[in-house]
């Protein structure tokens, strides 16, 4: 009996080690994995630690960044700051008076370069539109009713200044402009505008020019254009303009209301006539010949000449100009003109 004893306790024993080994070698994996995951919790929490602090890091440089750059300021922080307020006061009053003052009459004189040596109130100003290969034509004027030397003092006697009128030559000094200065010099009976291109196509731009020129030379009741193939009869204008002489904003000229030429090419063609309505017909405007503005309408263009809309012809520009003012019409037979060659027979001629 006892001999068996031990045995017995032997083979228990065994039974016990190798259910405590199997345990072991089974908790083992668990350990390994649970190990692993604390190492990759643990590196995963150094990352996004890391990132919060580089985070942290790069809002503060550019926090420091963006309270270094200079801080832009408005106009009206600049104006502060300066201490300007009260200058950009002055300055709005300022441009104020002088639109005022340009729509009362007080304008830029220049009489001593080319106006009236009295300084009168003259009844008009004159402007004969030529160009550089209008010579022939000048020297016929000229030849007709400005014949002798004295003949524009004695015009300007009687009210009346009588220049030609002319831009300059796109290619500026060449010998167009000399030849036109050199003319000049000898008849001393051109206004010469210097800003202006001569061109064809440039015609309403060179009336812009004339008016806001001669506005400012010259202090008339009366601003004429006329074409350098009419010849005039002063007597007769002279009475047309005495005769009108109390009418404000006036407009005169011969006054018509013709068919827009539509197709590209032809002689009166207007390339923005959709603009006029679908009738495709001008408005009330004075033909281009001759036609006459009072003081204060060849102001309002001087004033405005910037923002005023340039047609394709000069007298549909003009004509478009006085639609939106209190303009006085003024429809003058006298003032139309009939083709007789190359040249325009008027009544007034």
């Amino acid at each position: 009996m006892d001999t068996n004893l031990p045995v017995t306790s032997s083979k228990s024993e065994r039974r016990s080690k190798s259910k405590t080994l199997r345990t072991t070698f089974t908790s083992q994996p668990s350990l390994l994995m649970a190990f692993l995951s604390c190492l990759a919790w643990l590196y995963l929490a150094g990352r996004l630690w890391q990132d919060a602090e580089n985070r942290m890091l790069l809002a503060n440089l550019f926090n420091l960044n963006l309270a270094q750059r200079p801080k832009v300021l408005s106009v009206e922080d600049k104006l502060m700051v300066l201490g300007c307020k009260e200058l950009e006061r002055r300055i709005v009053d300022v441009e104020m008076e002088l639109t005022l003052a340009k729509s009362q009459g007080y304008l830029k004189k220049q009489l001593k370069q080319s106006g009236s040596s009295s300084g009168k109130k003259l009844l008009a100003v004159i402007g004969v539109y030529t160009g550089f290969g209008g010579r022939l034509r000048r020297n016929i004027i000229r030849g007709s009713w400005m014949s002798r030397s004295d003949v524009l003092s004695k015009l300007e006697e009687r009210g009346i200044i009588v220049r030609f009128v002319i831009g300059r030559s796109p290619n500026r000094g060449d010998s167009l402009d000399l030849n036109i200065d050199e003319e000049n010099l000898s008849t001393k009976d051109f206004l010469i505008l210097d800003h202006h291109e001569e061109a064809q196509e440039e015609l309403p731009n060179k009336t812009k020019f004339f008016f806001s020129t001669a506005v400012q030379m010259w202090d008339a009741d009366f601003y004429v254009k006329v074409d350098d193939n009419v010849a005039l009869n002063f007597d007769d204008l002279i009475e047309l303009l005495e005769s009108r002489h109390d009418k404000d904003s006036a407009y005169i000229g011969c006054m018509k209301s013709g068919d827009i030429v539509v197709e590209e090419g032809r002689p009166w063609y207007e390339p923005e006539w959709w603009k006029f309505g679908d009738q495709k017909s001008y408005f009330r405007h004075a033909a281009g010949s001759i036609f006459i503005l009072s003081k204060n309408l060849a102001q309002y263009i001087n004033i405005n000449g910037a923002s005023l809309k340039a047609y394709a012809h000069d007298d549909i520009s003009v004509g478009s100009w006085m639609m939106g003012l209190q303009a006085t019409y003024i429809d003058d037979s006298r003032l139309c003109c009939s083709y007789s060659g190359q040249d325009k027979v008027c009544s007034l001629a």
